[in-house]
């Protein structure tokens, strides 16, 4: 497997220290080699700032990284900016910018084994032309795929969740909603949970909208005319798929036994569980793509950056998750 690609995110956020953190932990985690787009400054001074001893290395081809792994952080081209833990400003959002374009070209092109996306603030990133939602429909447009071709799926150790609606004002989430779109999530998923996964026959388990479900319609009808449409073509197709679930009983730790992903229809539905249960450990990756995409399910925590309080448990995380997917992609190959 080739060495994975991570952007460094907002330099002025906790993604540069735990890019550092991670290296200095990569043989304890058992970490695959990866390499940081740019930023060798950036991440010397992060590193320094949480007392860490990381070598960095610049090297001009990604082949390289892996050569040099074992004892220093291979950093890629000359791309850097200057370390200003809590202060973004706009040459701090180009460079991030910049190593996230990089990245997603190295992993599309074949050139990384997959890419680990650093935390951005999306209004800095606004300010420098950044036009997307987020970094998952910046990765898929790289990859030549449809925003809603790809699916954002968070995982921990304790959970899997999939949001159908994501990035969506709470009032427009009905409206949003169709038997069509809840089917291609699902169907999606289920195909990612083979492929990158492993699991032969993925149990998916759909939550409902509405409080109980509905209750035959009294509380909303969206199960009846939206979701059990869906779930009915998904299992003429030999999907396992099972719900419409009260949501307020389907994260509790006997309810998790029975399926491998929780499907919700909106942002908070899918991300206040597995923040809940796995926040430390938890993984944003992108579903439908050519390439392995993950990301640390957290922000940029200007507040405590540089400050050696960040917990780099969901950067290791990401690195681990995309390494296993890339693999399993390697020899399926």
């Amino acid at each position: 497997m080739k060495p994975l690609a991570a952007s460094l995110g907002d330099p002025a956020g906790i993604g540069p220290e735990l890019l550092a953190e991670a290296w200095a932990r990569r043989e304890a985690e058992r970490l695959p080699p990866f390499f940081a787009v740019g930023g060798a400054r950036v991440l010397a001074a992060a590193a320094a700032s949480r007392g860490l001893d990381v070598p960095v290395r610049t090297i001009s081809d990604p082949a390289e990284a892996a050569a040099c792994f074992a004892s220093a952080l291979p950093v890629l081209g000359d791309l850097d900016g200057v370390f200003t833990p809590g202060t973004p400003d706009r040459a701090g959002a180009a460079l991030a910018l910049a190593s996230l374009a990089e990245a997603a070209r190295l992993a599309v092109a074949g050139r990384a084994g997959g890419v680990v996306t650093g935390p951005i603030a999306k209004a800095r990133l606004a300010e420098v032309g950044f036009t997307h939602p987020g970094q998952t429909e910046f990765v898929a447009e790289a990859c030549g795929v449809a925003a809603d071709k790809a699916v954002m799926l968070l995982a921990g150790p304790n959970l899997k969740t999939v949001p159908v609606t994501v990035h969506e004002a709470l009032a427009r989430v009905p409206a949003s909603l169709s038997a069509e779109l809840i089917h291609a999530k699902c169907a999606i998923t289920a195909a990612a949970l083979r492929r990158d996964f492993g699991l032969a026959a993925p149990r998916l388990a759909v939550a409902a909208l509405n409080p109980h479900a509905g209750e035959d319609g009294r509380f909303g009808d969206e199960e009846a005319r939206i979701i059990e449409p869906a779930l009915a073509r998904l299992r003429t197709e030999g999907i396992d798929a099972t719900g419409p679930h009260p949501a307020d009983a389907l994260f509790a730790p006997h309810a998790r036994e029975h399926y491998d992903v929780a499907i919700c229809m909106y942002h908070d539905q899918a991300l206040i569980p597995l923040k809940a249960l796995d926040f430390d450990a938890g993984v944003n990756m992108t579903l439908g793509l050519p390439i392995v995409r993950t990301s640390p399910d957290h922000g940029t925590a200007f507040a405590i950056a540089g400050k050696g309080a960040a917990r780099p448990g969901a950067t290791i995380a990401a690195i681990r998750m995309a390494g296993e997917c890339a693999a399993r992609r390697a020899s399926a190959a």
